[in-house]
């Protein structure tokens, strides 16, 4: 057997390079709590070491913070990481807690520091967003609807109890009496809950529906169309093109990943150190001024425009006169019908902050045999949106780039497939939007880490001395 701790833990280990990485970060400046101590009084734990001991459970599918205490007592490897302290699972927890926005810049500094050892690409990303189930069932998110169902059921099951109660005080002799202290114990708990929906019935109507455990997890479909409706949240994720490393990531509380392009590709671009890169994302992502501000950066995207068509394609309606069968022409600023009329430029039409061109041809449709095929009004109008020729253009990049597009499905649903399926995080333990990003956080640098240590490990090179370098 070895002599001392050390001697288990190998050169290459990946505890090593845990402890490599936090010796390289600045625990003050990113603003961990405790990590700048005073001189006198009992030393708390070193932020350091419960980081350290975090991003090791996530690397072995051990988030819970009585799991993590339970291993610094048996586990050799935490306890080499935590040099034989054994922190109680409050003092785990309270870590993950307090230091949300520094466990967010924690992985930034990791993303940096991966980027300089050459290991993005920095040319192009997928954005993708997966659903994770929040701390909060389905049962306690309620809208106004629900909630006065939910306190007309709690009323009447009251009722029933104090009625039970009223008979328990009869029968008091009998042995067949109602145990008067269970029924207290039930009426104790219904009107706790009652207090609660109570308490968020001023919120309902502002914000459409409320959570009563994360009161910033909302209702959203986890699995796609069709599939189960629970609370939870949207992380919105960049993934570079070369190692399938995660760039950049922002946790949401929308169901719906539109107009989301943006906001993440802008902070995968500042972290990458480039100014111009390619984006590709499914039809999901597809909205207009999201898109136009993306191509005014200098981010290239790649989106599928979604099957939509101006045509309410009623019953009695030729599917042959769908919107996308009439054909803009650029240079007369004119749609052209199926039937080879020109529908010219009539107006600016204006609603809300939007603003978009009216095209029509009265005459033409007036007089058209085949108008019943193609609308149900007098004329048929087209609308074409005020900034559509840049949309065209991202259009007829996607269209002409299949082999682009396709690598979306490839490099987005790696990191997905590996933490959902592979470490089985499904559900978030922590509550409410920044410990949500606390807890991605250190996800993210667990599933960076080791697709770093696998990508080294292969090249036969050493991570720990590259990332002290």
């Amino acid at each position: 057997m070895p002599s001392c701790l050390d001697d288990y833990i190998d050169e290459n280990h990946i505890c090593r390079v845990i402890v490599a990485f936090i010796e390289c970060l600045d625990m003050i400046a990113l603003g961990f709590k405790y990590a700048k101590t005073k001189e006198v009084g009992a030393k708390p734990f070193a932020p350091r070491m419960l980081l350290s001991l975090y991003i090791y459970g996530y690397l072995n599918r051990i988030r819970s913070s009585r799991r993590l205490e339970r291993e610094a007592h048996r586990n050799i490897e935490v306890m080499w990481l935590l040099e034989r302290m054994t922190p109680d699972d409050k003092t785990i927890a309270n870590f993950r807690k307090d230091n949300a926005g520094a466990l967010k810049k924690a992985f930034r500094e990791f993303t940096i520091m991966l980027r300089k050892m050459g290991l993005y690409g920095g040319e192009m990303i997928t954005i993708d967003g997966t659903k994770v189930k929040a701390n909060n069932s389905k049962r306690n998110n309620y809208d106004v609807k629900k909630a006065a169902d939910a306190l007309s059921r709690i009323d009447k099951h009251i009722d029933e109890y104090m009625q039970a109660l009223d008979e328990a005080d009869k029968e008091e002799a009998k042995e067949t009496a109602p145990d008067k202290e269970k029924i207290q114990k039930a009426l104790t708990r219904l009107r706790v809950r009652k207090q609660r929906i109570e308490n968020v019935k001023p919120r309902l109507e502002e914000k459409g529906g409320v959570s009563t455990i994360d009161p910033d997890a909302k209702l959203m479909k986890q699995y796609g169309d069709g599939r189960p409706v629970d609370a939870g949240y949207n992380i919105q994720t960049a993934i570079d093109e070369k190692n399938k490393l995660i760039a950049a990531f922002d946790v949401i509380n929308i169901s719906s990943d539109f107009g989301q392009l943006k906001g993440v590709s802008d902070e995968a671009r500042e972290v990458l150190g480039v100014e111009k890169i390619k984006a590709i994302a499914d039809k999901g992502y597809y909205q207009g001024e999201d898109l136009v501000a993306c191509e005014k950066d200098g981010i290239e995207c790649y989106v599928p425009k979604p099957d939509k068509s101006q045509n309410t394609r009623a019953d009695n309606l030729d599917p042959a006169f769908a919107f996308e069968y009439f054909k803009y022409n650029r240079e007369k600023d004119c749609y052209v019908c199926p039937c080879g009329q020109e529908l010219g430029f009539r107006s600016f039409q204006k609603s809300k902050n939007r603003k978009r061109k009216y095209y029509a041809n009265s005459q033409a449709c007036r007089n058209c045999p085949d108008r019943p095929k193609c609308t149900n009004a007098p004329t048929r109008v087209m609308l074409r949106e005020e900034y559509q020729d840049i949309l065209d253009i991202v259009d007829e990049r996607t269209k002409n780039n299949p082999w682009i597009y396709a690598k979306r499905k490839e490099i987005a649903e790696h990191p997905f497939g590996t933490i959902k399926a592979v470490w089985g995080f499904r559900q978030f333990l922590c509550r409410t939007k920044p410990k949500v990003e606390a807890e991605t956080s250190l996800t993210y640098i667990a599933y960076n880490m080791r697709r770093v240590v696998n990508i080294f490990s292969e090249k036969k090179l050493n991570l720990i001395t590259a990332i002290r370098a």
